[in-house]
Parts: structure tokens; sequence; C-alpha cells
């Protein structure tokens, strides 16, 4: 099972049914118990890093995206859930992100409309191998909705160009985010979504747990 983990910040059902679509029980999840249970997690994200911050906490998930984390669990974050990897956002400088990734989410460069809400092209870091972007093309288009992006780092895995150089994915282990949409991104978009699948899907029998315990699954409105 991969939760997707609703905590109260929109509409996450776009990755939720891009995930059922591709054949992977894929449920919205708002109970701590249960989320703790998948054998893949995905961390939306949508609006502002310091409100996202605070949902995450007062929902009791931000301790299961740790878990997770810790755990070796296949965990993806998307868009504003990509940035709450990283130690903090000059969007919200009083709010501190997981921590999980190095590095902070910077305001996109001057001189460009804000927010990049386009179809951008994805440029794969050379030398650099990624599991999330494997088979994909490059370079690619892909869909961005955002004001902030991650600063380039030794994480990354993809950049784009707006206004400068800007981080699209990164990954450290089993630990992936894109900062665009793959959900809203077509058939490429699927592919890495498939890819995320394939990872889930190998560690899930690798381990030999066959988690997906039923329950309650709460979902956004």
């Amino acid at each position: 099972m991969i939760a997707v983990l609703d905590y109260g910040i929109g509409n996450l059902r776009s990755a939720e049914k891009a995930l059922q679509f591709l054949g992977a029980d894929a449920l919205l999840v708002d109970d701590p118990d249960l989320a703790a249970t998948a054998d893949g997690v995905v961390l939306p994200g949508v609006g502002a890093f310091g409100p996202c911050v605070q949902a995450l906490r007062a929902s009791g998930l931000d301790a299961v995206a740790r878990q997770a984390i810790e755990l070796g669990i296949p965990f993806l974050g998307i868009c504003v859930g990509f940035q709450l990897l990283y130690e903090g956002s000059d969007e919200d400088p009083s709010e501190e992100g997981l921590g999980v990734l190095t590095g902070v989410v910077r305001r996109l460069p001057s001189g460009v409309k804000h927010p990049q809400m386009q179809w951008n092209l994805l440029d794969k870091v050379a030398h650099r191998e990624s599991g999330l972007l494997r088979d994909v093309p490059d370079p690619t288009w892909v869909y961005f909705v955002h004001s902030f992006a991650p600063e380039v780092t030794a994480d990354a895995t993809s950049t784009c160009e707006y206004g400068g150089t800007v981080t699209a994915s990164a990954e450290m282990g089993p630990v992936w985010g894109t900062q665009f949409h793959p959900e809203k991104s077509g058939a490429v978009g699927l592919g890495i979504l498939e890819n995320f699948v394939g990872a889930v899907r190998r560690t899930d029998a690798g381990a030999g747990t066959g988690a997906g315990a039923a329950g309650s699954v709460g979902t956004a409105g």
C-alpha cells in the first residue's frame, strides 16, 4: 500500500488517482497509525511552506514521514511536499522543514514571472544516477507551479532553467522528490511515478511484509 499523506492542505486526489492508474494500491491517508503500515509514502503539498509545515505537524503525520524515511521505506515528496524535506525555506524562515535533505528552499530568481506556472524542460544532472528518472528522456518537458525551489545541492538529479538554474528533482537513497508535478506531466510524469511504484514493489517483495493493513482512510475534500 502506498500512503498519500492527507494533512488537510487541499485536494490531493490527483496524485492518488495517478498512482492508482498505474495499478498501485494508493490511498489518501490521514490516520497516522494506518500510514505507518504503508510500503511507500507520498508527501504532496500545495500552497505555502509555513502552513504546510504547521498542518503536517498538527496532523501527526510528520512523525510518520520521519519514521518511513528512517526505516528506508520508499518516499516521494511532490512540490511543497518536496520542499518540506529540506532544512527550511525563505518563504517562512520561522518554520523548520524535516531536514532530511541538506539545504534551504529559495525564492525563484528575479526577472521572471512568479510563480512559474508552465511546462519547462527537465535536464538530468550529468553523471548522477537516478532511480526516479530511469528511462525518462533527457531533456523532457514537465509541469511546474511554484515560486520557490530548493537550492541546487549534491542531491539534485535534475534541474530546469527559469531565470537561472533551479532544482527540479533530488534523491538521497530511497528518498525522492520533485519540484514539478509528475501527476500533471502527461506520459512522462506517469513514467516517473511508475519508477516510484516499482521501487515500492521491489522493497516490499524484498522485505516480504505485504503491508497494506485494512483501516479507515481519510480523504481530502
